[in-house]
C-alpha cells in the first residue's frame, strides 16, 4: 500500500536539509510548497509599512513568517518510518512546539508515479 508523507516544516532552515535526508532515504519526488498558518497570519496583522502610493513590489513584500510543507508518496511503512526517523534527526522531536507536524495519509490509489528521474 502507498502512504502519502506530509510534513509543514516550521523552521524553513531545516529544509534543504529534510529533503536531502529524504532523498538520501530513498524517496522517488517531493513536492515542496511555501505555507503558512493562520496563527501567523494573525500575529503577522495589518500591514502598516506601506508608503502612501505603493507600487506592486510594496505591495508583494511581506512580513509574513512562511513554513515549508513537504510531500511524497511512497510505497511502505518501512519507508514512512524511515522518514519520521531522519525528520526528526533534523528537526528534533517532532512533540516539541515550533518544530512542524508529520503526518501520514493512506493512498488508495496512486496513479502516474514515477520512479524514474529523465
Amino acid at each position: 500500500m502507498h502512504h502519502m508523507v506530509l510534513l509543514v516544516l516550521d523552521d524553513v532552515d531545516h529544509c534543504t536539509p529534510v529533503l536531502d535526508a529524504w532523498e538520501a532515504a530513498g524517496v522517488p519526488g517531493i513536492t515542496i510548497l511555501e505555507s503558512t498558518g493562520l496563527g501567523r497570519v494573525r500575529k503577522s496583522g495589518f500591514r502598516d509599512d506601506l508608503p502612501l502610493l505603493p507600487s506592486f513590489a510594496d505591495l508583494m513584500k511581506t512580513r509574513e513568517e512562511h513554513h515549508r510543507t513537504l510531500f511524497t508518496v511512497v510505497d511502505s511503512e518501512d519507508m514512512v518510518d524511515r522518514l519520521i526517523k531522519v525528520t526528526q534527526q533534523i528537526t528534533g522531536g517532532l512533540d516539541a512546539p515550533n518544530r512542524g507536524v508529520l503526518f501520514v495519509l493512506p493512498v488508495a490509489r496512486a496513479i502516474g508515479l514515477n520512479y524514474s528521474v529523465d
